[in-house]
């Protein structure tokens, strides 16, 4: 498959593929494949409806299998997480729902709430660790049924994974030539395909980007970005603020840049000073807000961490009353806590 042939081209084409992966998804033998189209139907209400008495068999499948001990073949966090979707039953599980606590976004998010925690659990003072080929990185061979797309754009090997756990509108795994298996420091040339691949294409697929820099609350090190599709502004490109000619200063430190051989510079700055970060790209710029690491701060505990979907101002909550009970205020003062002193 070559890049005449990618997906980037059409909204249309873009979204039929990935609701028809997900509907072929269902029917494999891979436990993985099903808690991610469980997970992604959850988050499409519509999509959840349609497919709700086929996702309730093959729940009914896999807890007999579970009761067999007969999963002994499928990843160890695949297998926990399916444990707690058997504790809690398919007749209690949620589909996301969403409100506004002022401008911020919030969605109670019960699936996401079972994903296995990785890096995002762990204290980190660097943004620049190793690649270990014996931890979890995306080349695992379990991980190929839950490719979405993988072809060549603009000469390079490129994969797109669902994003097992979404939160986001047709939310992917973006991996450039991860047969490389670089770590998650974000290098120029990972940088300016993003930026060429939105020019180029999100004028006719409203994608978007998100990256998460270590110690920004990256769960795996292996370098990938976050993909989505909405044509729907977040609360960090509101025109209300500094950085978008505004008058109010965002709650975290943020520098917006319109090209990019200006964002990789000032990126390639905060690399050297060993600054966290999390970057939102759109078509028309880049948002950088720099950070606090992860495990440096006391956060509140109606979150598991603020990472670049957070930090644009949508946040995820694994607790439905929670969704209910934050304040606008209650979110600024999240948000603060991640400037660097």
């Amino acid at each position: 498959m070559d890049e005449n042939d990618n997906l980037f081209h059409s909204e249309e084409e873009f979204y039929h593929a990935f609701i028809t992966g997900l509907e072929k998804m269902l029917a494999s033998d891979e436990l993985g494949a099903f808690i991610l189209v469980l997970a992604n139907a959850s988050f499409e209400t519509e999509l959840y409806a349609e497919l709700r008495s086929q996702l309730a068999e093959r729940f009914q499948y896999w807890r007999e299998q579970l009761h067999k001990d007969a999963l002994d073949r499928f990843s160890p966090d695949d297998v926990t997480v399916f444990r707690q979707l058997a504790e809690t039953g398919f007749e209690n599980l949620k589909t996301t729902s969403f409100r506004h606590a002022g401008i911020w976004q919030l969605q109670f998010n019960q699936l996401r709430s079972f994903r296995p925690s990785r890096n995002a659990a762990n204290a980190i003072e660097s943004i620049s660790q190793p690649f270990n080929p014996d931890g979890f990185h995306f080349n695992k061979p379990f991980l190929q049924k839950e490719v979405f797309w993988q072809g060549l754009i603009y000469d390079k090997n490129i994969k797109l994974l669902y994003n097992k756990f979404p939160f986001a509108s047709l939310h992917g795994l973006l991996l450039v030539e991860p047969e490389a298996e670089k770590p998650q420091l974000l290098d120029q040339a990972a940088h300016d395909f993003i930026w060429r691949l939105l020019d180029e294409h999100a004028g006719h697929l409203p994608m978007g980007v998100g990256y998460n820099a270590m110690g920004g609350y990256a769960s795996v090190n292996h370098q990938h970005f976050q993909t989505f599709v909405s044509r729907k502004k977040y609360p960090v490109e509101l025109a209300c603020w500094e950085h978008n000619g505004g008058h109010l200063l965002y709650p975290v430190s943020c520098k917006k840049f319109y090209d990019a051989a200006s964002a990789w510079e000032h990126l390639n700055t905060l690399h050297e000073a060993n600054v966290a970060y999390n970057l939102l790209f759109r078509k028309e710029a880049m948002y950088c807000l720099t950070r606090r690491f992860q495990g440096g701060y006391s956060q509140a505990d109606w979150t598991s961490g603020f990472a670049w979907s957070e930090v644009r101002g949508t946040v995820s909550l694994a607790d439905h009353a929670m969704l209910k009970q934050l304040t606008e205020k209650d979110i600024e003062t999240e948000l603060k806590k991640l400037q660097r002193l």
